[in-house]
């Protein structure tokens, strides 16, 4: 995978060749940096061009002129993919990536070939606030292994390094207040910001919808009673990191939209 940081754009990784098919643009969640994706982006990257993108306040986008919550996302998204000329694309994303990705795909559905939402934000006004503002708020690596692992399931064994590498990012100059100011973009109060769910009932690409029944941040039921246009995939024993819990399983879904264009 290769790093690029073109004028523009996000700070992004791009992997795979540009051949025949629309790209996919993999965006992560809260707290997390294009890197997070590396078990699925390198799978992918065999079939077709993939990029995965820093969102704002996040990664090398610490910097990015304008840092908040999934509007904001949004639009420096909206910008990359015009600054990269990419014309449609395959959007995934997770937790705040996830809500990033429907506002994207709401105001520019033209530029969409598919959507894949992995236990996405914005779904109902439940989220565990405590944790998520205690996990910005954090530095200590101790703390933050302990606060890491309620995003998993319950029998994951979370990789000591994982909570090393958040600490060493903590340390870096404005990490730690990019990551409170955030934090309180995505939540009202003990609540959070609802999208409009129904509206992707109307998006004529198909659109799927990946969580874990045990998902400690966003919780399951949010998935339920979605508009029958949208498929639903419940994973049991996996919490609200599906991409790093279960790869092999979201590449598949990933690739099956793929098949789309």
């Amino acid at each position: 995978m290769t790093l690029h940081t073109p004028a523009g754009s996000l700070p992004h990784l791009d992997s795979g060749t540009a051949g025949d098919g629309a790209p996919v643009v993999l965006l992560h969640g809260f707290g997390g940096d294009a890197a997070g994706w590396s078990l699925v982006q390198a799978p992918l990257a065999a079939h077709r061009r993939t990029l995965a993108f820093d969102l704002p306040g996040h990664g090398r986008a610490l910097d990015w002129p304008e840092i908040g919550g999934a509007g904001i996302a949004a639009r420096a998204v909206r910008a990359s993919l015009d600054a990269l000329g990419l014309e449609k694309v395959h959007l995934v994303g997770h937790s705040m990536g996830g809500a990033t990705a429907v506002l994207v795909a709401l105001k520019a559905p033209e530029r969409i070939a598919s959507l894949t939402l992995l236990a996405p934000g914005g779904f109902g006004f439940e989220i565990n606030h405590r944790l998520l503002r205690r996990y910005a708020a954090a530095t200590d690596a101790g703390e933050l292994e302990m606060l890491l692992e309620q995003f998993f399931g319950w029998e994951f064994d979370l990789p000591p390094f994982v909570a090393r590498q958040a600490a060493e990012a903590r340390a870096r100059p404005g990490a730690r207040d990019a990551l409170v100011t955030i934090v309180e973009h995505l939540i009202d109060g003990k609540t959070q910001k609802v999208l409009p769910r129904d509206a992707l009932a109307g998006l004529e690409v198909p659109v799927k919808i990946i969580w874990g029944t045990q998902d400690r941040v966003l919780p399951t039921r949010q998935s339920h009673k979605l508009p029958g246009e949208v498929a639903t995939h419940v994973f049991e024993r996996v919490g609200h990191m599906p991409h790093l819990e279960i790869p092999e399983a979201v590449c598949r879904l990933i690739r099956e939209q793929m098949a789309h264009g």
